[in-house]
């Protein structure tokens, strides 16, 4: 095996709870997860994060810090100041790695102040700091369902990018990445080009599949069209030393058996591609 350590996103499991998911990861092999901070509160109290993961036995391998449109309250009001919190919570529970979304671009002082921010985090501490590709707004799937025309939705499909100053971390520039694959997807980013400008700067993987939906899709990889065993097979051929979290959408499953076999494919596939062995 490459040593690659393979986690498990806590939000994999949605509608489920937190504790399903280290109950999930501890059933079908998982190295550890991947903390979603987010609306349910159980996530957010880290002292209970800390009594599950042992518990369980699964560690806490990075934490992804409240930046979704449906956790701007959590933990305050305050992105920067969530973003500092994000970072002791991963030193609290031994994790090595924040993830983080670009500010979107109404957080105006935030956008001014982030690069800048994250540099001081890392600095301060032992987190590596991860600042994830994103994806631009698509509003066709929308005004399809009002019964817009297509001449009309050809005008109104245009992407929109919430975020500043782009959706492309590069663009900046960061000591350190997240690559998403089903964000890829959905901004019809070539996963492979994104992958060679991060470079050395790749230190997190989310692995999921698309297939270029309006909506970001988080399939299990393999189940769409992005290159996610080639992208595991480079990161084995190269020491990849960081993560690779496995964040896919399992709301489909009729039942926690169906659950777990998602995770356990998804988990497989992981595998078998980050095996130093299927480098070709």
């Amino acid at each position: 095996m490459s040593g690659i350590e393979v986690g498990l996103s806590t939000a994999s499991v949605y509608p489920e709870k937190l504790e399903a998911a280290f109950r999930y990861a501890a059933e079908t092999g998982y190295d550890g997860v991947e903390l979603m901070v987010w609306h349910e509160s159980a996530s957010q109290d880290i002292a209970n994060v800390a009594g599950l993961s042992m518990r369980y036995d699964v560690p806490v391998l990075s934490v992804h810090a409240p930046c979704l449109l449906i956790s701007q309250r959590v933990w305050g009001s305050d992105p920067m100041a969530k973003l500092g919190r994000a970072v002791t919570a991963a030193e609290d529970l031994g994790a090595r790695t924040v993830v983080v979304h670009p500010p979107f671009r109404w957080q105006r002082r935030y956008a001014e102040h982030f690069t800048d921010l994250v540099n001081e985090l890392e600095s301060d501490s032992h987190i590596e700091v991860a600042v994830e590709n994103m994806f631009p707004l698509r509003f066709d799937a929308f005004f399809a369902s009002r019964g817009e025309t297509a001449e009309r939705l050809m005008r109104r499909a245009k992407p929109v990018s919430a975020f500043a100053p782009s959706i492309d971390p590069t663009d900046v520039g960061f000591a350190h990445y997240t690559l998403d694959l089903s964000h890829t997807a959905t901004a019809g980013v070539d996963a492979l080009d994104l992958l060679d400008r991060m470079g050395g700067g790749l230190s997190h993987l989310h692995l999921a599949d698309g297939l270029g939906a309006a909506t970001d899709e988080h399939l299990v990889p393999g189940r769409g069209n992005q290159p996610c065993a080639q992208v595991c097979r480079r990161l084995a051929a190269t020491g990849f030393e960081g993560h690779v979290i496995l964040e896919i959408a399992t709301g489909s499953a009729k039942s926690p058996d169906e659950r777990r076999a998602m995770l356990t494919e998804a988990l497989e596939f992981a595998r078998e591609h980050l095996r130093a062995d299927s480098v070709a």
